[in-house]
């Protein structure tokens, strides 16, 4: 990678980030984890796609402690479960988003599939079945909010932001010229 392209990619991946935390920080004030959620899924697939894989991968790791840190996000014993999340739905993107199978829209639909589920999967058994009940030790109506909030919820922000991302990547891959 030369000099340029390293700066082009720290600058793209920086104003992910950046994206990432200012978008945060507006919508947690309206309250709704849904259009949140689904909004940091957006990015992170949208960085992934249009960065690769390294700059996905720093935006999945950096959000979720940026977001603590200015007070947005959970309790920091649950950061390392969230990026596991947001690591595992970034990399499923990677590998699947960018083959080309078939049809034209196959390969979009499948990481999207895909990705949603693993991200879930992972946050459902980590925070859920393990972080919740063994290392939390909150009364039970907390954990049970907990809980939901990182079970289905997470399923359909993940979906919602990976349908933004495959509806917005046209006209994004157009304006940067294509994939970095």
């Amino acid at each position: 990678m030369n000099v340029r392209s390293q700066v082009l990619w720290t600058t793209r991946t920086a104003v992910f980030i950046a994206l990432l935390v200012v978008l945060q920080t507006a919508t947690a004030a309206l309250g709704n984890t849904m259009v949140t959620g689904s909004i940091v899924n957006l990015l992170l697939t949208v960085s992934v796609m249009t960065c690769g894989l390294a700059s996905g991968l720093s935006v999945a790791v950096v959000s979720p402690i940026l977001a603590k840190l200015i007070g947005i996000g959970p309790f920091w014993s649950l950061i390392p479960f969230i990026i596991a999340g947001n690591t595992a739905l970034v990399s499923v993107w990677h590998c699947i988003g960018n083959r080309k199978m078939g049809r034209k829209h196959t390969a979009g639909i499948t990481a999207l599939l895909c990705a949603a589920v693993a991200k879930f999967l992972v946050l459902y058994i980590g925070i859920v079945r393990i972080a919740v009940p063994v290392f939390l030790g909150l009364p039970e109506q907390q954990a049970a909010a907990i809980s939901y909030m990182f079970s289905i919820p997470q399923l359909i922000t993940a979906l919602a932001g990976g349908i933004m991302a495959i509806v917005l990547m046209p006209t994004l891959q157009k304006a940067i010229g294509g994939k970095a």
